[in-house]
């Protein structure tokens, strides 16, 4: 086996900006930088992409990180939601049978 651990790396934004602005102002392909700063170059596109989608630049119907992150909250609310409403049905249910007796 490869001595590559199978945890993916996690990068600040600050080196995400940096390296895509290397990338953007350096004329070098991404694959290049990719090598030289030690990152993979398939992560290095992907975070060009996302960048270029943030500027406006995207195609339609791109989300933006920011749009990207009201999903994930959101997507997170409705899961605490469907809980409660879960709870809240199991109860009512247990109440009602409460008070047959």
């Amino acid at each position: 086996m490869g001595s590559k651990s199978n945890r993916s790396r996690r990068y600040t934004e600050k080196f995400k900006r940096d390296a895509v602005a290397l990338v953007r102002s350096s004329g070098k392909t991404v694959t290049k930088v990719a090598r030289e700063i030690g990152v993979s170059a398939e992560g290095l596109r992907n975070w060009v992409k996302q960048d270029a989608i943030d500027r406006g630049q995207g195609a339609p119907g791109e989300l933006t990180t920011a749009e990207r992150e009201e999903l994930r909250r959101l997507r997170r609310l409705a899961g605490e939601q469907a809980e409660t409403i879960e709870v809240l049905r199991k109860a009512a249910v247990f109440f009602a049978k409460q008070s047959d007796r």
